[in-house]
């Protein structure tokens, strides 16, 4: 058995590797401009403009790169859209344009720092070991059992270390909180901690509502400490420092406020003229709110000594001596699963008593580099780290690991899946959830029915590798994808979510519900994102789009490697009521095993005929958009118009053996003659008489008009692989257009 202290000289090289590829590899770039020296001092503090407001914490290094040099830095002020940093040499009076790189690894300094502490208190080490090699007994009382959270109180007061799993919709939050109000009552210290704002938001939420129900809720007792906080400013109770400034020391919070409006006018008049007496005048200004925020600091530390119960953030607990400083009762923290393992072990160090909640079936903690420490400590979970996972995988439940087992999110059509092949049947579904979520399933699209495959197999070969980060994109399921959230929109959904493994395909979704859906989405909660970043939320109608296909060789590791089947269970898991699976599923019996998460949904799905095919599409297709139509690819008359009136460019995308009918070299020929025309073809289409012609282009059709038009599926190309109905999609998007040019030209 590893001793501790050999585990935290792991776990400090371990982040200490990882820093180091953050350094050389990694750091977010943001490009500033008019950089003005404001004082000459031997300081050195410029003052930059940015074109977007920068959230670079206070006190952060920075590195400023102009032209030739390279300076470190730190940042004394980021609001706005100005920067000032401090550098450690001066460049001059003027930067006309510069870029500062900024990456959080101060962070894993801090943690670093901790873990040292750690080394040299007997008391944390042991409390680090208990957590690591969590063998011995549980000591509670197995015959007081109640309920669930009864449980977890009494695994929690016998047993140094409580292993709570909490597989997607199971109560987690509802259990955690009545666990922790509980402990309040009883007058202990509770800290909640998880690595994400929102979780801690929504735990301190349900924690007050609790005790407010109880009637038992005094102001100050609990306590949300942080900045990025999302509880709720207007609630009548004080649940966040600033709020209980506010009651406490309105005079303080009205000078910071003021300051800070002097601050922006005077950084508008630096960037409308700049003057040296301005310059003096914002150095002065940001003393002065210097001293401020440090009154008001020292009021949020009396805060948090006060409090009963803290939530906070791992980074902030790890940063704010407020909160490392002191010790609690009971640790609660909540998504452990995608917490490093130094940063679990260090929470664990916080209190006398560790509840470890998490779902170890879910994505794993996120780190850059392919170091084989940070590998092991910090891209795995402390379930796994610890040994509770072996025990699950042998057919058992850990002596302190306490599972929760009924879902109440998803309808048990969408749940009967991962209830079986992720939980292999650990998990079942409540008894209201087939009702609860009943109208959600009789909308439109497919209307009774709460699971889809929607097959978009034998169309084309439309999955290509974008050019800069080589993530991959599939147009013709994006824009499948968008006709369901409209055809779900229009049948009354109003929390929608489009789910990718590719952050591409993700990215050019944003763009079109922007530029397409601005209206909807502001009286609405739609959302395009990455499976990794709707971890932890929730959608009554998912759209789960796995954009693989032909002509790739193989199915994305993404999709089919190590962490696949976590992927994909995120994936489904985030839904309540219809989960609509956009899937080619002939490429994925040609390249993937039939083991593969991916082809046992697909394969579930098939079986439990929650299939819709190609050939299908006139049926669920209800509601066409004016700038987003499906159209026969055999009636032209519409293409042919767009292409007659082209003003200004035609790019026309020709795949290898395309045959053109003379109709269709016609309609080409015959355009304008100010028109400017691209063929891109491995042919070279002499006949067409192009203006362009790039050998090196897609395996799909398509035609850009104006960089306003997108035809896709047209010409018609009936290759191998292509079977009818054919069907060409119309849309009309400047910003997606120009996308594909500027991925299409070399």
């Amino acid at each position: 058995m590893t001793n501790t202290v050999s585990y935290i000289k792991e776990w400090q090289q371990a982040l200490q590797n990882e820093i180091f590829f953050l350094k050389k590899f990694g750091s977010s770039k943001y490009k500033v401009i008019n950089g003005r020296l404001l004082s000459s001092d031997g300081t050195y503090p410029y003052y930059f403009d940015t074109t977007l407001p920068l959230k670079i914490p206070v006190g952060s290094s920075i590195t400023l790169v102009w032209g030739g040099f390279k300076q470190q830095g730190r940042t004394l002020s980021s609001e706005g859209k100005g920067i000032i940093v401090q550098l450690e040499q001066s460049l001059g009076d003027l930067i006309p344009e510069a870029f500062i790189y900024h990456d959080p690894w101060e962070l894993l300094e801090q943690l670093i720092e901790r873990l040292d502490e750690i080394k040299k208190s007997k008391q944390k080490r042991v409390r680090v070991n208990r957590l690591m090699n969590p063998s011995m007994p549980a000591k509670h009382p197995e015959e007081k059992i109640k309920n669930n959270v009864h449980e977890v109180v009494l695994r929690s007061k016998y047993n140094p270390v409580t292993f709570v799993w909490g597989p997607p919709g199971t109560g987690k939050t509802y259990t955690l909180a009545r666990v922790a109000a509980n402990k309040y009552f009883q007058e202990k210290s509770v800290l909640i901690l998880s690595h994400s704002n929102q979780a801690v938001d929504v735990l301190i939420t349900e924690i007050s509502a609790f005790i407010k129900k109880k009637a038992r809720f005094r102001e100050g007792d609990v306590l949300r400490y942080g900045f990025n906080t999302a509880v709720a400013e207007d609630t009548q109770e004080a649940l966040t420092t600033s709020q209980l400034l506010l009651k406490q020391e309105p005079s303080l919070v009205e000078d910071k406020d003021n300051l800070i409006e002097e601050r922006k006018n005077l950084k508008q008049d630096l960037a409308d003229s700049f003057s040296k007496r301005d310059s003096n005048q914002l150095l002065e200004l940001e003393k002065k709110i210097a001293k401020v925020l440090e009154k008001i600091r020292q009021k949020e530390i009396e805060f948090v000594k006060e409090a009963f119960i803290v939530g906070s953030t791992l980074a902030k607990a790890a940063s704010d001596p407020a909160i490392y400083g002191k010790e609690f009762d009971v640790v609660i923290l909540d998504e452990a699963s995608m917490a490093y393992v130094p940063q679990v072990a260090f929470a664990a160090t916080l209190g006398k008593r560790v509840i470890i909640c998490g779902d170890f079936k879910q994505l794993p903690p996120i780190a850059s580099s392919r170091d084989s420490l940070v590998n092991k400590w910090l891209k795995e979970d402390i379930f796994h780290q610890s040994g509770v996972v072996d025990w699950v995988a042998s057919g058992k439940l850990h002596p302190h690991l306490f599972l929760l087992k009924e879902q109440r999110r998803m309808h048990p059509d969408i749940s009967a899946f991962t209830n079986k092949y992720i939980y292999h049947s650990l998990v079942g579904d409540h008894v209201s959830v087939l009702n609860s979520r009943n109208e959600i399933v009789e909308h439109g699209p497919f209307p009774g029915r709460a699971a889809i495959l929607l097959d978009t197999s034998y169309i084309g070969a439309f999955c290509l590798n974008e050019k800069t980060s080589n993530s991959r994109i599939n147009l013709w399921q994006l824009l499948i994808s968008f006709q369901l959230i409209h055809e779900s929109y229009l049948g009354g959904a109003r929390s929608i979510g489009f789910v990718t493994p590719y952050r591409a395909q993700a990215n050019l979704m944003d763009i079109l519900l922007q530029e397409l859906y601005e209206q909807e989405r502001s009286s609405s909660d739609i959302v395009s994102a990455t499976v990794h970043r709707f971890q932890g939320s929730e959608r009554d109608v998912m759209v789960f789009d796995t954009v693989d296909s032909d002509p790739q060789e193989r199915a994305g590791m993404l999709l089919t490697g190590k962490e696949s089947e976590r992927l994909i269970n995120v994936a489904i898991t985030r839904t309540k009521g219809k989960f609509i699976h956009v899937c080619n599923l002939s490429f994925f019996h040609k390249h993937a095993f039939n083991r593969k998460t991916i082809r046992q949904l697909a394969e579930h799905q098939e079986k439990h005929q929650q299939s819709v095919r190609t050939k299908d599409i006139g049926m669920w297709i209800k509601n066409q958009l004016p700038r987003l139509q499906w159209i026969h690819a055999l009636q032209l008359d519409k293409v042919f118009n767009d292409l007659k009136h082209a003003h200004s460019s035609i790019v026309i995308s020709l795949p290898p053996h395309m045959v053109l009918t003379d109709q269709w070299k016609s309609a080409i020929v015959n355009r304008n003659q100010s028109t400017e025309l691209t063929i891109i073809s491995e042919m070279s289409w002499p006949e067409l008489q192009p203006d362009n012609w790039q050998e090196e282009g897609y395996t799909f059709p398509l035609i850009i008009i104006d960089l306003q038009i997108l035809w896709l599926g047209l010409p018609l190309d009936r290759g191998k692989g292509i079977q009818p109905p054919f069907i060409a999609a119309r849309l009309e998007s400047e910003k997606v257009c120009e996308y594909l040019f500027g991925q299409l030209i070399t």
